[in-house]
């Protein structure tokens, strides 16, 4: 799992990404593709705060990589006419580095934190009561001398993301007026994300081409966009620049996807648990170890999609292959050792 970070279906951002995505994304609720529960949801919250005009309720987006928590807190700061500030869980370090942010906002703007579920416990505890009463309480001096000051901050809009939304605490997750979870895309709305991303980006693609490259696209918009971009250079480079199915075929096979959409990585995840442990239950530290790996990265990053297309299911005693992966693996189910007691 070494090339980990390298892996063309990754739903982590690159450079690369962060620039296309910007110039991909969409600016108003109307234009964003798929999510239909959360965006009529949002549109209703978003038309209710401006005719009572007051800033919208603190909200929580959750769900696994890449399916447009980010993009949507852009547009839900362009909806209500305010500034986006984003950072993220991991970047703010202490209680001082939120300061600085908290009382740059000005009334309606929007502060984004992504991976929010990373913050730490003092700086989480020092944005309860920003998020209850817009005031932040800070020390000047030390010892016998110290004084708190109590500062008023403009009234804002705290939009969190978070892919482990079960290790958000109790008390923080409390006080979001307006929680949605985000899930997997299906491949109707991923041919209108690709179909739309080849225009702005001036390819020529059909639609047979869309659909195979949506297919193979994990259910993740951001993986879609990618895999049109490596699409294209397979087409430019061998073809004629235009994207049939069978240049998109071709394409995606030289990468290692398969029709599932799993690449190499994953394929060795579960050729792990099949040759190593008869197909499981293997518990993730167990899993993680073996691969030589974090258990993080294989629970954020590969396992949400194994799981969601079913080939993976998790049991008390650990995850196990379904049927279907042994199906699609081409693998003979193995018996497994009978308990002794």
């Amino acid at each position: 799992m070494d090339n980990d970070r390298e892996r063309i279906i990754t739903q982590q951002d690159t450079e690369e990404d962060v620039v296309l995505n910007i110039s991909l994304r969409p600016t108003k609720l109307s234009e964003f593709i798929g999510q239909k529960s959360v965006v009529d949801n949002l549109l209703i919250a978003i038309q209710a705060a401006k005719q009572r005009n007051e800033p919208l309720e603190h909200i929580l987006l959750s769900g696994p990589p890449g399916l447009g928590k980010t993009s949507l807190a852009h547009i839900i700061a362009n909806e209500m006419g305010g500034k986006l500030t984003a950072t993220s869980g991991p970047a703010i370090e202490r209680a001082g580095d939120l300061i600085g942010i908290l009382t740059n906002l000005a009334h309606g703007d929007v502060l984004f934190i992504d991976e929010i579920h990373r913050l730490s416990k003092v700086v989480e505890e020092f944005i309860y009561p920003a998020m209850e009463n817009y005031q932040i309480d800070f020390v000047i001096d030390k010892g016998p001398y110290a004084k708190t000051i109590k500062f008023n901050l403009k009234r804002f809009t705290l939009v969190g993301a978070t892919t482990r939304s079960g290790l958000l605490s109790a008390p923080l997750r409390a006080r979001f007026g307006i929680v949605h979870h985000m899930d997997f895309y299906e491949p109707e709305d991923l041919v209108t994300i690709i179909t739309r991303s080849a225009k702005l980006l001036n390819i020529s693609l059909d639609k047979a081409a869309a659909l195979e490259i949506a297919r193979r696209s994990r259910g993740t918009p951001r993986v879609a966009n990618r895999l049109l971009k490596r699409v294209r250079d397979w087409a430019q480079v061998k073809g004629d620049g235009a994207i049939t199915r069978d240049v998109a075929l071709e394409s995606l096979k030289n990468h290692g996807i398969d029709e599932m959409g799993l690449d190499t990585i994953d394929r060795k995840v579960l050729n792990v648990i099949y040759t190593t442990y008869q197909g499981g239950p293997v518990g993730i530290e167990t899993l993680a170890s073996t691969l030589n790996e974090e258990p993080d990265t294989i629970v954020d990053v590969v396992e949400p999609y194994l799981l969601k297309a079913g080939l993976l299911k998790r049991t008390p005693r650990g995850r196990e292959l379904t049927d279907l992966a042994y199906r699609h693996l081409g693998l003979k189910q193995r018996e497994r050792p009978k308990d002794l007691f």
